[in-house]
């Protein structure tokens, strides 16, 4: 049963995002995050252009609360949206972008839109970057076409956890076009990197020097003077004894 729970929370959680990344295609939309509160849900909308989202005064917003409501049977659902840093280490934020560029000019740019985000992402601080376009692009015969630079991971946990990947679709008169977008950022740990330490010679220098300090005090240090033994009272008393008898 929690197991359920759990499993149509999540179902839901992707038809909002999907819902709202559908609603707001052309604006910028990055990725939305649930959470839940004592008062309703809130959630959260990161995009590069906020202004849009909201409209004049509110009324985007406003809508989308009544959508969610009706929708998908939300109690007091709050809206709040955040601005992403750094918009070309976003992928689907890049991808929409291709999407974009690609419904206003046509497929015939479409080698020039790649070598213009690719250098955006790598100016940015990306350690690679992979675009792939597959459709009929130029031509009526579909083709896939790709785009890349730098280091990319493709195997491993880091590819599924650490390199950013996004899919977007751009509508032509020849047909759909598929666009898929994988970022690596450059604050990634990889686990290959390893960093090398200097050892510290200054410790060792002041060791030594400790030692020679302490040579110097016990070639300073004057001897002791040897102290007369003082005689026993046995030895004393056989001494007296032979004195007494002579006389």
């Amino acid at each position: 049963m929690i197991e359920r729970k759990f499993v149509a929370s999540n179902i839901k959680e992707f038809q909002v995002s999907e819902y709202i990344s559908e609603t707001l295609k052309n604006v910028g939309h990055s990725h939305t995050k649930i959470q839940k509160t004592p008062v309703g849900e809130k959630i959260i909308i990161f995009a590069s252009r906020p202004g849009l989202i909201v409209g004049r005064k509110g009324e985007n917003i406003k809508k989308l609360t009544k959508t969610l409501k009706t929708k998908f049977n939300f109690e007091n659902p709050q809206i709040e949206i955040k601005e992403v840093e750094n918009i070309a280490l976003d992928a689907q934020i890049m991808a929409e972008r291709i999407s974009s560029t690609l419904e206003r000019f046509g497929s015939s740019q479409f080698k020039g839109i790649g070598h213009k985000t690719i250098a955006e992402v790598i100016n940015s601080g990306a350690l690679g970057i992979e675009i792939l376009m597959s459709g009929k692009i130029p031509g009526a015969r579909a083709k896939s076409w790709r785009f890349y630079q730098g280091y990319l991971k493709k195997c491993g946990d880091i590819a599924m956890t650490g390199v950013r990947a996004a899919y977007a679709t751009a509508k032509l008169k020849s047909g759909i076009i598929g666009i898929q977008v994988k970022i690596m950022p450059p604050d990634i740990k990889l686990p290959d990197r390893v960093e090398l330490r200097e050892e510290p010679e200054t410790i060792v220098e002041a060791l030594e020097e400790k030692k020679e300090e302490k040579k110097e005090t016990k070639k300073k240090s004057p001897r002791k003077k040897p102290t007369k033994k003082t005689p026993k009272k046995e030895e004393q008393v056989k001494q007296e004894t032979p004195h007494e008898e002579k006389e």
